[in-house]
């Protein structure tokens, strides 16, 4: 007898994790569901294929990276066509997070080698007689743990990045996405069909907890703060390291020399694109109280031309079903505690959509502005001026991005937001720009994907000394006489007593 299916909410069908479109029901895909036996053999694969990909240095990694690049480009439809089907994205939106993520590709792969390399590093008078020499190892093999609501973009910027680096993977796919995970492994594997450097693990959470006990040299995880307690507690039965890119609550600020129109449509764009389920999505905004009813009209008339549906909209379902009800709450709090929906509100949620929604006049206090709604909402305030702006932005405990625009102060003020990330006169850039590091603070998590950092975050840094000549200032020895400790006592006090 065939499982009823609830659209988008995955269900696990004679040992296969069914998944379904949210708006449709229309299955996506149907994938075995792995024992933790199938984990840990599955890691263990990876190492062997580690070790070999890792014997083809950074120039075969790079070739084959590339290569794989120019596929994902070669079928760019196809793969946005399942990410629509199986996550209700809208496919110009599925287009822009694929075209993100082989930017990501194409960056890591060509500089992996220039950072990750081997090089000199300069000694100093000291030790003058001995080189330094640094290079970052692979760790061996890399858990990803990814998340629904950006299936290709997020993976894909802590996979590449190990990978370039070295490291075999092992990903488990979110189970409302698992057939684009299990998409970009079968691709991979078209241009790497010699080992199995790059697979998938597939189930639901209790997969992800084997994947973090299965040894692996390293985790990365995307998803809610609350889940990133349990992946990190479990990480730390092996002490095996992680980075975290947990929840959000991004601000906005916009100051009283924003240019608005510019501002109003980065805001709509920052906080409603993928029907609001971006961790560095805008869902607070601050604005001075010179500009914040004009702000608001601008805001209020660009949200309300958004198309909501199934086909060809702006906004498609919310992916995940049960987060429908997280949205409902804080639009119900937001109006039980003072505030006003100057557009949409209650009735904003149609499930499995839910209309822009941009409410006013909203306590600090209330779950719409402290909890991640991860909608299509906005709760915009009014501050005297961005210095109030900035307290209330880092009131939270989440600091992953955040946007700030105007003129003259907008450098200032974005440097004194508590967060990993920010960008002026725009919203989100900062995640497709991959010379950049990605990652927050606080209860958005730690470690960095993308740019150089990210590179360095999936390598071991190895340092290595080497001896080139005698030693004037023998110190490191049983064999230094007293005339030997004198020498070094006046050198120290001629470099750094002055």
């Amino acid at each position: 007898m065939t499982a009823v299916h609830i659209p988008g909410v995955p269900v696990i069908d004679a040992g296969q994790l069914v998944s379904t479109s949210p708006a449709t029901g229309a299955e996506a895909g149907r994938l075995p569901v792995a024992t933790d036996a199938d984990v840990r053999q599955a890691v263990d694969r990876a190492r062997a294929a580690g070790d070999w990909w890792a014997g083809l240095g950074f120039t075969g990694r790079r070739q084959r990276m590339l290569r794989w690049r120019a596929l994902l480009a070669k079928r760019i439809e196809q793969l946005a066509e399942l990410v629509h089907v199986e996550g209700g994205k809208p496919t110009a939106d599925a287009i822009v997070e694929i075209v993100t993520a082989i930017e990501h590709i194409d960056w890591a792969a060509r500089n992996a080698g220039r950072v990750l390399g081997p090089r000199r590093v300069r000694s100093r008078l000291i030790l003058a007689e001995f080189s330094g020499h640094l290079e970052y190892q692979p760790h061996g093999v890399v858990g990803v743990i990814g998340p629904w609501n950006y299936p290709v973009f997020t993976p894909i910027g802590s996979a590449a990045y190990a990978l370039a680096a070295g490291n075999a993977v092992v990903l488990k796919p979110s189970e409302y996405t698992p057939a684009v995970g299990q998409w970009l492994v079968d691709s991979f594997a078209e241009v790497v069909p010699e080992q199995p450097v790059f697979t998938a693990v597939h189930g639901l959470g209790d997969v992800g907890a084997a994947l973090c006990r299965s040894g692996v040299n390293k985790l990365a995880f995307t998803g809610s703060t609350a889940t990133a307690r349990k992946v990190m507690a479990a990480c730390a039965e092996t002490l095996t390291p992680m980075l975290i890119e947990g929840g959000g609550k991004d601000a906005m600020i916009v100051d009283s020399d924003a240019d608005l129109d510019a501002a109003a449509e980065a805001c709509v764009w920052g906080g409603m694109t993928n029907a609001g389920q971006t961790c560095i999505g805008i869902e607070r905004v601050y604005a001075v109280d010179a500009v914040f009813d004009a702000f608001v009209d601008k805001v209020v008339t660009r949200a309300g031309r958004l198309t909501v549906g199934p086909e060809g909209t702006d906004i498609g379902p919310i992916t995940m079903p049960r987060q429908i009800d997280v949205i409902r709450r804080h639009i119900d709090a937001a109006i039980t505690s003072g505030g006003r929906a100057v557009l949409g509100g209650p009735s904003a949620v149609q499930p499995p959509y839910v209309h822009p929604t941009v409410l006013v006049d909203v306590p600090e206090e209330s779950a719409a502005v402290r909890e991640e709604t991860f909608g299509p909402t906005l709760t915009i305030s009014r501050v005297r001026d961005a210095d109030e702006a900035v307290t209330r932005a880092n009131a939270l405990s989440y600091g992953l991005g955040g946007s700030v625009f105007g003129r003259r102060r907008a450098v200032a003020t974005a440097r004194r937001l508590r967060s990993g990330m920010a960008s002026i006169n725009s919203t989100l850039t900062f995640a497709g720009m991959s010379t950049l590091p990605f990652g927050g603070v606080g209860d958005s998590g730690f470690g960095r994907i993308h740019g150089e950092d990210g590179l360095r975050e999936f390598g071991r840094a190895k340092a290595i000394t080497r001896r080139r000549a005698r030693s004037l200032l023998p110190s490191m020895t049983f064999e230094r006489t007293p005339a030997d400790v004198a020498r070094l006592v006046k050198a120290i006090k001629v470099m750094y007593g002055r």
